[in-house]
């Protein structure tokens, strides 16, 4: 077990509750503590002996409390190797005493950030000494060890008294490793912040930094383990009924909020499948929105995410209580609506009023490496350019716009048909356009073949080939946006001519892989 006993301790503290649990078990084991500023105080304050920091080291704090903990007989103490003959020579050559123990937290900065302050007092909040004092503990865990959360006192509590004052190898081994993920989180939070402080968009060095959230029953398969983690301690999400979110739940949730993000508040309606829309809508009415997306394609919608920009309806829940879903995502539920779909036991039913989405960055990781982009969070970068000789109507307009905005959200190759501001048909994730154009087609004459006339179409990006338009115009489309780029440019506004149909070139692609 490599027992190391614990004479000495070092104790400073941002959030000093629970510091009554270790404390006594300190104190049963005649072990002697160290301390400064606040958390001096407070241990004094509960009758328990303590040495200040100063009076330890015969060193005054310097420069407004900057340097406390950062002084040799801190360092040294903490950093010695126990066995080697000639660390301890230069101990006992300097009068340093061992510290075997460091319990420290690091001051709030991540929830300073959330104060309105200046930069300078922002800046005041980094802990320097704090983190100095967990990884000089950390990396001597052979022989020290170090508690970084308040969380934790139990553990060690636990831990002393069953190994009569001392503690063993795995359990130092385990809080080093805690203790260099709380100090490489910390680090990250602020160096991300000055990124953003100072408009440095792409350092040359970067991470990533996340808090866990919850482990997952299993990851995008049962054979994969997964969990949550997220940039702050609150996701937005709060889950009312129902069993555990899984990976893929969490997955579908976060695009469907995607596009409800882009549709106009209270009137819109997404169904996700797989990470996919297979329906969307944005009308005044909150059951017709909801039908309309259904429509689109039924079948697919079953075991999917239904998410509403608003509140539920009596008459909505009642509608979705005749189908089955995995997981019913809206802007706050009464308590009437909840009565209704919990008639259904295991539907998850998700309040989102508090979402916020913030990222300005997305990522994608590989086994060693992983990209990392701007959100896209452009609509359109130009004006719509009308390419055709036939100009669009303003309903066609607002049609086109809205296709553009869905098939935004849509895998490429991304084709999406749609009826007003309500999607009729959607191809996703073909290696070729014309696939997805016959896929898009195929369902809105599978489901709503008499809204098909008339409708609009929009693509992710060009159009390689005039061939995808004429299987659009094929079906009944009237009016096809698209970004334009291509080479084959003046083929297609010709093939959009002879067809009598409206084109609008955007300028502005949309891929989503």
């Amino acid at each position: 077990m490599n027992l190391k006993k614990i004479k000495r301790a070092i104790i400073s503290v941002s959030n000093k509750s629970n510091l009554k649990l270790i404390l006594p078990i300190l104190k049963k084991f005649n072990i002697e503590i160290i301390s400064s500023g606040g958390t001096f105080k407070k241990i004094k304050s509960l009758k328990f002996d303590c040495i200040e920091v100063s009076n330890f080291t015969k060193f005054s704090e310097l420069l407004n409390g900057r340097v406390k903990t950062l002084h040799p007989k801190i360092h040294a103490g903490i950093l010695n190797i126990r066995k080697n003959k000639k660390h301890k020579k230069e101990l006992l050559e300097n009068k340093i005493q061992n510290i075997d123990l460091v319990v420290v937290d690091l001051y709030p900065f991540e929830k300073k950030l959330n104060e309105k302050l200046n930069l300078q007092k922002h800046i005041e909040h980094i802990d320097i000494g704090g983190t100095a004092l967990l990884r000089s503990a950390a990396k001597n865990f052979n022989d020290v060890t170090v508690i970084s959360s308040n969380k934790d006192y139990s553990y060690l509590a636990k831990e002393l008294r069953v190994n009569n004052g001392s503690t063993s190898i795995k359990f130092r081994k385990f809080f080093s490793a805690k203790a260099f993920n709380l100090t490489a989180y910390y680090d990250a939070v602020i160096a991300n912040w000055l990124n953003e402080q100072f408009n440095i968009k792409f350092p040359e060095k970067k991470t990533i930094y996340g808090k866990l959230i919850k482990n997952l029953p299993y990851g995008e398969n049962p054979h994969q383990q997964g969990s949550l983690y997220a940039t702050t301690d609150n996701l937005g999400l709060k889950k009312l009924h129902g069993k555990d979110l899984s990976y893929n739940n969490y997955n579908d949730i976060y695009s469907a909020l995607s596009i409800l993000k882009s549709l106009k508040k209270n009137v819109g309606s997404v169904i996700i499948k797989h990470s996919n829309p297979c329906g969307a809508s944005e009308e005044k009415n909150q059951l017709r929105s909801f039908r309309n997306a259904l429509m689109c394609d039924p079948i697919s919608a079953f075991g999917g995410v239904v998410a509403i920009n608003s509140s539920i309806s009596k008459k909505l829940a009642q509608e979705l209580n005749k189908l089955f879903f995995e997981v019913i995502i809206s802007k706050g539920f009464t308590k009437n609506v909840l009565k209704i779909l919990k008639k259904r036991k295991n539907v998850r039913l998700i309040d989102f009023s508090s979402y916020n989405l913030k990222s300005k960055k997305n990522y994608l990781f590989f086994g060693n490496s992983f990209l990392a982009q701007d959100s896209n969070d452009v609509f359109l970068n130009k004006k719509l350019k009308i390419v055709t000789k036939k100009k669009p109507n303003r309903d066609q307009l607002n049609s086109l716009k809205f296709a553009f905005n869905i098939c935004k959200f849509v895998k490429s190759n991304a084709i999406v048909l749609t009826n007003k501001k309500s999607t009729i048909g959607i191809g996703s994730g073909q290696p070729s356009r014309l696939d997805s154009c016959k896929i898009a087609s195929n369902k809105a004459l599978q489901f709503v073949p008499e809204k098909i006339i008339n409708s609009v179409a929009a693509s992710d990006a060009f159009f390689p080939f005039p061939d995808g338009i004429q299987e659009l115009v094929r079906v009944g489309v009237k009016a096809i946006i698209q970004p334009g780029g291509s080479v084959n440019d003046k083929k297609i506004i010709k093939a959009a001519n002879k067809s009598n149909i409206v084109m609008a070139f955007t300028g502005t692609r949309h891929f989503k892989h």
